[in-house]
This record gives C-alpha cells, sequence and structure tokens, in this order.
C-alpha cells in the first residue's frame, strides 16, 4: 500500500533576481513619461520587502499623504528616465547608485490617470553593503517603510475620500498604511503577474480617483 501523500508544498515564490531577469536595462528618454519610479527590492526576514515612502501632507501635491513608490517628475536637466528614477529615490529616501544592484531594470511604462500622466518604473535589488533608506527630504516623505510581499496578495474594500468623494477601492493593509490605486496596481504585477484577463499595466477603475488632501 502507497504511503499517503502529505500536504502540496506551497510555491515558491521567486527571488528578487528571478524578478528582475525578464526586464531589460534599457531606458526610454524623457518623452516617453512624464514621471518615473523605482521598485527597491531586498531579502527581509521572511519576505521578499519593498520599499515605500508614505508622501507627506503638501496641497500642491496630487499624492499628498499617499503611499507610493520613490519616485517623481522628469526635470528638463535628467537624460533619460533612469536617471529621473535614481535623482528621485536620492532626493526622497538618500540611496544613490551605488546602493543597489546592478544592473538597474526597466520594466515599462504604465498610466497613472490621476497624476495625469504616463510613469516609466524601474526596479533594482538592495545591494549587500546598500545604505539604510531613510526620509531624506522632509518636505515631501513622511516615512519610510519596508513592504512584505506577502501582503500585497491579500486584498481589503476599504473607502478612500477622493476628489469625487468617498470611495471604495481595492487596498493592501500594512502596519497601519494603505495602499491601493496606481502604486499597488504596479507592485501586484510585478510581484504576483498580470491579474487573469488583463493586459499588463493596464489602468484600473481605481486609477480613475483623484486622492483629495
Amino acid at each position: 500500500m502507497p504511503w499517503p501523500l502529505g500536504p502540496a508544498e506551497p510555491p515558491r515564490s521567486p527571488s528578487i533576481s528571478e524578478l528582475l531577469e525578464p526586464h531589460g536595462i534599457d531606458s526610454p528618454p524623457t518623452s516617453g513619461a512624464g514621471a518615473a519610479v523605482m521598485i527597491v527590492a531586498r531579502e527581509g526576514a521572511r519576505d521578499v520587502e519593498v520599499l515605500l515612502i508614505e508622501r507627506a501632507e503638501r496641497p500642491d501635491d496630487p499624492g499628498s499623504g499617499q503611499i507610493a513608490l520613490p519616485g517623481g517628475h522628469v526635470e528638463p536637466s535628467d537624460p533619460d528616465l533612469r536617471a529621473t528614477a535614481l535623482r528621485e529615490l536620492a532626493e526622497e529616501v538618500g540611496l544613490t547608485e551605488s546602493d543597489l544592484r546592478a544592473p538597474i531594470r526597466y520594466v515599462g511604462v504604465a498610466e497613472a490617470r490621476w497624476f495625469k500622466t504616463s510613469v516609466g518604473i524601474f526596479a533594482a535589488g538592495l545591494g549587500p553593503s546598500g545604505a539604510h533608506a531613510q526620509r531624506a527630504s522632509v518636505s515631501e516623505v513622511a516615512s519610510v517603510f519596508w513592504l512584505p510581499r506577502s501582503t500585497l496578495s491579500v486584498t481589503e474594500r476599504v473607502a478612500r475620500p477622493t476628489s469625487a468623494g468617498a470611495v471604495e477601492v481595492d487596498a493592501t493593509l500594512f502596519e497601519g498604511h494603505v495602499l491601493w490605486g496606481f502604486t499597488r496596481r504596479v507592485l501586484r504585477e510585478f510581484f504576483l503577474g498580470p491579474e487573469p484577463g488583463g493586459a499588463g499595466f493596464a489602468p484600473t477603475r481605481e486609477d480613475r480617483y483623484r486622492p483629495s488632501r
């Protein structure tokens, strides 16, 4: 009689190297998007983690108070979108290219509808001697934290104040932080893959709404 089979092993989650490998190292010109963000991943104690910021409350910032990836708008002096992402990373959390594992990968461009712009998305692993990410710009960043990848697979419906009034959205909750909209969609597609039937980095309904300040 064959021995009874034990419980199936859960599927292994891809490593940081495996997540980055499919993406190229090219960098589009700044004409390809109006902004750029950087996905910085590290090996946490139990899971891969991604670096996020809570934006400071600012009346001139459409993402005021929201959870976001380090990044921002293209400046005239930026030679390409990769330079935009690296400049914003240094300005907001104090990490430079030397703190990252080379090469930096270009993931693609996604539409951020309530920012009314296209965003170039780059990704890299934190290097072994990488600096400690911190709130480098007090005027732009309220806090910095690392989000475990596994939390992205859990969806909760929460009400968020927006320019269209309170709206229920899909969100990821972590230690009092509410991740939703554009940033959540980008991270879920990068770490978990496109939604069934979806077209990678296609805008979702929640991206139409602009958070209220």
